[in-house]
C-alpha cells in the first residue's frame, strides 16, 4: 500500500499542458484555454501526468487510485482551530489554565490566524507556529506576573503583532507584558 501526499507543485501545469492540446481536422477535439484553477485541474490527474511530472512509471503503476484534495479555505482553517476535541486553541487554553489564567481567542483573531496561514501557503500546518509566535512571550512571562486572570488574543495581535491583552483579577486591562 502506497499513500503519497504533498503539494506536487507544478503538477497542475503538466495537466493543463495535456488538456489544452488541440488537434487539427474534422475529428479534432477543440478545447478552450479557460480559467480553470489548480483544484479543478488536479481533479483530472492521469497516470501519464504523474510520469511526465517526474515519477517513475514503475511507481505510478503501483498507485491504483489517485485522489486529490482541494486547498483549505479560511472557514475550514477556523474550524480546524476550534472544532476538534484536541483543537489548537483548546491546547493553548489548557496550557494557560495550568497557570490559573483563562485564554480567549476573539473570532476576529481566529480569522486573522487563518488568513495569515493562507498568505504563507502553509495550510493547517502553519496554524501552530502563528499562535506560538503570538503567545510565546506571554507564556514565559505569565508565571512571574501577579493577578492575571485572563489573556485575550484579538486581530491586532496577529496583524500588527500587538501583545495580547492581559486582564488582571482586579479588572484593570493592560496591553502587553
Amino acid at each position: 500500500l502506497f499513500i503519497c501526499g504533498g503539494a506536487f507543485g507544478g503538477l497542475d501545469k503538466v495537466i493543463r499542458d495535456r488538456s489544452d492540446r488541440s488537434g487539427i481536422g474534422f475529428g479534432a477535439q477543440v478545447v478552450s484555454k479557460d480559467g480553470r484553477d489548480a483544484n479543478q485541474l488536479l481533479a483530472g490527474v492521469e497516470p501519464e501526468d504523474l510520469i511526465k511530472f517526474g515519477l517513475i512509471p514503475e511507481f505510478v503503476g503501483r498507485l491504483p487510485v489517485v485522489a486529490t484534495l482541494e486547498e483549505l479555505h479560511e472557514d475550514a482553517l477556523v474550524r480546524i482551530l476550534t472544532e476538534p476535541r484536541n483543537a489548537l486553541t483548546r491546547q493553548y487554553q489548557k496550557l494557560f489554565s495550568m497557570e490559573n489564567v483563562e485564554l480567549e481567542f476573539r473570532p476576529n483573531a481566529l480569522r486573522a490566524i487563518a488568513r495569515k496561514a493562507l498568505a504563507r501557503k502553509t495550510g493547517a500546518r502553519g496554524l501552530r507556529s502563528i499562535i506560538e509566535h503570538v503567545l510565546l512571550d506571554t507564556m514565559f512571562s505569565l508565571p512571574s506576573l501577579q493577578n492575571v486572570s485572563k489573556v485575550v488574543v484579538d486581530e491586532g495581535c496577529i496583524t500588527a503583532e500587538a501583545p495580547p491583552l492581559l486582564i488582571y483579577a482586579d479588572q484593570h486591562k493592560v496591553a502587553g507584558v
